[in-house]
């Protein structure tokens, strides 16, 4: 019985790490541009750093941030700077099985239902619908 406790708790934790985590490696896109990002081109946002392909970019980021917020945070959740917390849309604790990949990052839910809308969604909705209001992530510890 203690053992099935264990190898199922394991399987429970094993999960919870995998949710928000790039479903391959992705390549940090400009939230602006949607060109490759420069390295030496960031700025901080909500606590991480995000890139950009150049300075041009990071000003018309600093200027209207909301526009841009949904791709940068897609952005620190890929790059692992932010973790799930929750359902992107309900904000309830996340449900095995309902995993989903946005904008190249494995994204859990809280259901089938909020699973279902995203699914539903062009790219460009999903990344807004996801990580639109930064509801269920936050900064890594």
């Amino acid at each position: 019985m203690k053992t099935m406790f264990l190898a199922t708790s394991g399987l429970v934790l094993l999960a919870a790490c995998a949710l928000a985590a790039p479903a391959t490696k992705v390549e940090p896109m400009c939230p602006v541009s949607g060109h490759a990002c420069d390295p030496k081109a960031s700025a901080t946002f909500e606590g991480g750093k995000v890139c950009f392909c150049c300075e041009k970019c990071i000003k018309a980021f600093e200027a209207d941030s909301a526009k841009f917020a949904a791709k940068a945070r897609q952005q620190l959740v890929g790059s692992g700077q932010f973790t799930q917390k929750g359902c992107p849309l309900s904000g309830g604790p996340v449900k095995a099985g309902t995993q989903l990949a946005v904008g190249g990052v494995e994204v859990g839910f809280c259901c089938n239902n909020c699973k279902g809308k995203v699914a539903a969604a062009g790219a460009d909705d999903q990344v807004q619908m996801v990580f639109g209001s930064g509801k269920g992530f936050a900064l890594a510890q």
